[in-house]
């Protein structure tokens, strides 16, 4: 489901990923290469027009990667080993944006957010997610929180040690 759908649907959960992806702009994206080995790759986020934006240089591997198998994996970057910001994992799939307006629509957020104006030709995807996670560990008592969603169900939470 589209960004807008899953920020209404599990309010908590995408609140979490979007602070998180907002505060480090950067995130791990995992997708699979053409002989079927994971890629991890750094790349930058963005939510522009209600929906998560993925840009990535023209013809760079991990764009490839999408267009061929659009299955991808985006994770928040930990911060340390106790990782105090917890972690954010949300598995989808990429859809290319070819409509002009959504994509000018990115670049007013790149330019707000970086004061750059992409230009030329550029790959950009919106996430559909199919599942995510939240993950936070509490120094405190030694116990994590883990929350999960995936279509059909509510969103779980279990705390158990860490």
């Amino acid at each position: 489901m589209r960004w807008q759908e899953f920020s209404e649907r599990c309010p908590e959960l995408a609140a979490a990923a979007r602070d998180r992806f907002v505060a480090d702009q950067l995130v791990l994206l995992g997708t699979i290469r053409s002989d079927g080995a994971p890629r991890l790759s750094p790349c930058e986020v963005d939510f522009a027009a209600d929906e998560l934006m993925l840009g990535m240089m023209w013809r760079s591997r991990k764009a490839l990667d999408l267009r061929r198998d659009p299955r991808l994996a985006v994770l928040s970057l930990p911060a340390g080993k106790d990782n105090p910001g917890g972690d954010v994992k949300l598995d989808g799939r990429a859809v290319e944006v070819a409509d002009p307006d959504l994509r000018e629509r990115y670049c007013a957020a790149i330019e707000a957010r970086i004061a750059w104006h992409p230009t030329g030709d550029y790959h950009l995807f919106v996430l559909d997610v199919e599942r995510a996670a939240t993950v936070r560990f509490d120094p405190a008592d030694g116990m994590m929180t883990v929350r999960r969603w995936r279509p059909g169900t509510e969103v779980s939470t279990e705390r158990r040690p860490g």
